[in-house]
């Protein structure tokens, strides 16, 4: 496919004439004047898996969704819209789940008439989570109910609201369940194969394969496509699972968390880092405060601050597994928009 003719979105790679989407909210878009338009889309081998782990994507025609679905075939064709007279539109579009479970490509973008590259937006920001920031089952609200990428949408949740709120476009690194030291654990024993760090500098991480061969994790990211403006790091909930009441546990994730920030910087020279937490409890929100200020101690970087969010309320409901609903990612979004703000006048 011609990369010339569209606008990329988060961490996507061309690749033996796809362009390849992993993490979520990855994606295209573009202005179309023409009679129609149709996007190939090809699966990994997910497709034929289980239905809770398949790539889920949605395509936007002037700022309306109008194709949601699952991709359960090696290949599935997309209309966007089809008219009898030329028009010009607006389209979008964007994996809304993420890439742990599954991954996909665009093959193709066909019309009959012409394709300019939309996007392209002043300011980047990027987004450094976990399931919080993927959207996990923020539409499904039983908290009973565990996790398909049919009930995982990213653009429900806190971080793509703040992007769009801001008008900024966002790149997303965030999987279900990693953290700084440690995985989500159900016993207090350390799940050390599911870090960011370990990541972050990385396409993504998937357990699914691409054309029988590729998977993101084997993929350096070129952090020189573009810097962003802010980065937002929100990691810490999976990691309480471990740390509990530990106190030299509780070090090791600041000990962690600190590193991971020097790696942050590395690659990121002149963003502003806001480190958040507390969506899904507050246990660690101290540790984070105290990770960025041994950071600037050693490092003499001031470009750096920290922001607790309130836990969820009660009232506002709890999605699969206890998730955030869209109701509580909204006020992180208007909580997180404003520190942004102030954060880029400093």
């Amino acid at each position: 496919m011609n990369l010339k003719n569209v606008g990329l979105i988060g961490r996507v790679m061309p690749l033996e004439d796809t362009l390849w989407m992993a993490l979520s909210g990855t994606g295209v878009e573009f202005f179309v004047t023409g009679t129609f338009a149709r996007i190939a889309f090809l699966a990994d081998d997910t497709w034929c898996g289980i239905p809770e782990n398949r790539a889920r994507v949605a395509v936007y025609v002037d700022e309306e969704r109008v194709v949601d679905t699952l991709l359960d075939k090696p290949e599935t064709v997309i209309t966007a819209f089809k008219s009898e007279e030329p028009e010009t539109h607006l389209v979008r579009v964007i994996k809304l789940s993420e890439s742990a479970m599954s991954t996909c490509g665009i093959s193709e973008i066909e019309t009959d008439g012409e394709m300019v590259p939309a996007g392209g937006k002043s300011g980047l920001i990027e987004f450094i989570g976990d399931s919080i920031t993927c959207g996990y089952g923020v539409d499904d609200e039983d908290r009973d109910h565990h996790f398909a990428t049919a009930t995982e949408d990213v653009t429900r949740a806190f971080a793509y609201k703040t992007a769009r709120a801001l008008e900024a476009d966002y790149s997303m690194v965030s999987f279900s369940g990693y953290g700084i030291v440690s995985g989500y654990t159900g016993t207090g024993e350390k799940v050390g194969n599911q870090l960011v760090p370990d990541y972050y500098e990385k396409l993504g991480f998937s357990y699914g394969t691409y054309r029988d061969k590729y998977q993101p994790q084997t993929m350096v990211w070129d952090f020189s496509k573009r810097q962003p403006d802010v980065v937002v790091i929100n990691l810490g909930t999976n990691d309480m699972s471990y740390v509990l009441d530990y106190e030299d546990r509780r070090e090791e994730y600041v000990t962690g968390y600190v590193a991971f920030l020097k790696t942050v910087r590395k690659n990121n020279r002149t963003a502003w880092i806001l480190c958040v937490l507390g969506m899904m409890g507050e246990a660690l929100c101290p540790a984070v405060e105290a990770a960025v200020k041994r950071y600037k101690t050693e490092t003499g970087d001031t470009k750096i601050s920290y922001m607790g969010f309130s836990d969820q309320l009660p009232e506002d409901g709890y999605a699969a597994d206890w998730h955030p609903t869209e109701t509580t990612h909204r006020k992180a979004a208007q909580k997180l928009t404003e520190e942004i703000k102030r954060c880029m006048k400093r």
